[in-house]
């Protein structure tokens, strides 16, 4: 039977809750344990695949699908264990669920509440399909106090009872502030969001406390005390030079055996954390360092593009090298070539993200021309790989080459998909349809050129990658781009839908319809993304 570590906030947002149970899984994974972390959002959206990445980050897609939270990432990124659509749950969902159940008559007329109803969905989503695990860590969103959040720690409170003793653990993590004027760090707040924690009826085994600052023994000592924990149990969590040492710095301070302590488990010989070890290793002594250009339209917000940053850097880390990430605003390449060239003649190889909207469109087709032109390693992806193929139709004089996803135009380069084949048959999409699921979304198999560039840098001529769009490369125009260079080297297994465009002549030119940042790990780097620094890493030798 599985056993469940709960996983609460505390004083304020964005602690870490979810790069935390990322690190204690891998910890206990690295102990030879079977685990799976999921994820409990009370907001009231379904998924977040209508939400602003200003306001959200990015929607990280699960194999099957899903639009997740982004934690979701980091949960894979640590484990390499995949994400599915049932570990990440909204109250939106949840509210769905039930109300359409309300409204079959399912209940045979009773009256539908938050208790026991919207509690039962909620634990019933916490114990689906875990037969083969050891622990599932099952991080709940927002902060103790949320009016949203407290079905969710209802449930907790009830779960933990209905498992029995023994099969439970609950960390909360907080913060622990330290107040210059007085040059004092302050457990207050933590004593005070464990107490409230503990007033709705569970009560916290593990405290993980950030700071900015050592927390010296006394000080965990008062928290312990007050908070009814011992003190061993008190876990410092200070800052980390990177995500990747956290797990380590999670060891250090005894995180994993506390945890094993709280279910009664003898903690055993140590973890085995050499593939964390050789990671941070690399991170720190790196032989050499590229800058990457990534004209985008999401600058001001880092988590917008969280899987992108990260399979960066391990391409970096495939690589020994570091990765310095420029983000320019592909608005600004709309003011004219010279901006252009002003800011990526000092970049070693220029990458073009996915995105919606016309916003920046033409700023980043001016960062495709300079990449082609000036012999740049270029990445192209999702909407990047559109604007590559929309610079191609425009060098061959097509130069009212657009996408309709931008408006009506003459020479439609990019459509919206209305209907493709998946496992499950036939589906369709209408435009001006719903916008939440009505994208080719998940993992779909595609065939590569077997002397393709992409082909050789995969090593094989079938593959497997997650989407994330609406709109598709146009294949009546495959023989305009094929004259412009432009080769279709990954088609969809019926041949219908394009999915990886390159440039034979050029140093590095790559554009891919999917997301191959999304299945990138630090000691499994994706084969496209160690490939693109290789390229750059050659092109700074050159300049």
């Amino acid at each position: 039977m599985a056993r469940y570590i709960f996983i609460t906030g505390g004083v304020v947002s964005s602690l870490g809750k979810g790069l935390m149970a990322a690190s204690l899984a891998a910890l206990l994974q690295a102990r030879g344990y079977r685990v799976r972390i999921r994820k409990f959002d009370p907001y009231l959206n379904v998924d977040p695949g209508t939400m602003s990445p200003h306001q959200h980050g990015e929607v990280y897609v699960t194999d099957d699908g899903a639009e997740t939270d982004l934690d979701l990432g980091h949960y894979e990124r640590f484990t390499g264990v995949a994400s599915r659509q049932s570990d990440n749950i909204t109250s939106g969902r949840i509210y769905k669920t039930i109300i359409e159940r309300e409204r079959r008559g399912d209940y045979l007329g009773a009256t539908v509440q938050v208790i026991p109803h919207v509690t039962d969905a909620i634990k019933s989503f916490a114990q689906d399909d875990t037969d083969d695990l050891d622990f599932v860590l099952c991080e709940i969103g927002g902060t103790v106090g949320d009016i949203e959040s407290l079905p969710f720690i209802e449930a907790i409170r009830q779960l933990r009872n209905d498992l029995g003793r023994g099969q439970s653990v609950s960390i909360h993590v907080t913060l622990v502030p330290y107040i210059a004027a007085a040059g004092e760090l302050k457990t207050k707040p933590t004593q005070h969001s464990v107490r409230d924690l503990a007033s709705l009826g569970v009560q916290p085994d593990v405290l993980v406390c950030r700071s900015e600052h050592n927390l010296p023994a006394g000080e965990r000592a008062k928290i312990a005390q007050f908070c009814n924990v011992p003190a061993s149990a008190v876990i410092p969590a200070l800052d980390a030079k990177s995500i990747y040492a956290v797990p380590l710095q999670y060891h250090r301070e005894g995180l994993d055996v506390e945890v094993l302590k709280a279910f009664g488990i003898e903690p055993g010989d140590a973890p085995n954390l050499d593939r964390w070890e050789q990671i941070v290793s690399r991170l720190q002594n790196p032989e050499g360092e590229v800058t990457i250009g990534v004209v985008g339209k999401y600058m001001g917000v880092p988590d917008a593009y969280k899987s992108l940053t990260e399979a960066l850097v391990h391409g970096g880390i495939a690589n020994s090298v570091k990765v310095n990430i420029r983000w320019l605003d592909a608005e600004v390449f709309e003011r004219g070539e010279k901006e252009v060239a002003a800011e990526l003649e000092p970049m070693h190889g220029i990458l073009v993200p996915g995105g919606f909207g016309e916003r920046g469109s033409e700023g980043k087709i001016a960062g495709v021309r300079f990449a082609r032109e000036r012999k740049v390693p270029f990445f192209g992806i999702c909407l990047g790989m559109q604007m590559a193929c929309v610079d191609g139709a425009r060098a061959e004089g097509l130069d009212t080459a657009s996408t309709t996803e931008f408006g009506p135009t003459e020479e439609p380069v990019v459509g919206m998909i209305t209907e493709w084949m998946t496992a499950e048959g036939l589906q369709k999409r209408e435009a001006g349809g719903d916008l939440g699921g009505t994208m080719r979304l998940g993992a779909y198999p595609a065939k590569l050129g077997g002397n393709s560039v992409v082909a050789s840098i995969y090593g094989a001529e079938e593959i497997s990658e997650r989407h994330r769009h609406r709109y598709e490369v146009n294949t009546h125009y495959k023989g305009v781009l094929e004259k412009s260079g432009l080769v279709f080297s990954g088609m969809s297994p019926d041949g219908s839908l394009p999915e990886i465009v390159e440039r034979p002549d050029h140093p590095w030119f790559v554009g891919v319809q999917f997301h191959p940042e999304l299945k990138s790990k630090p000691f499994e780097p994706h084969p496209l993304f160690a490939s693109f620094i290789e390229a750059a890493l050659k092109q700074s030798r050159l300049v």
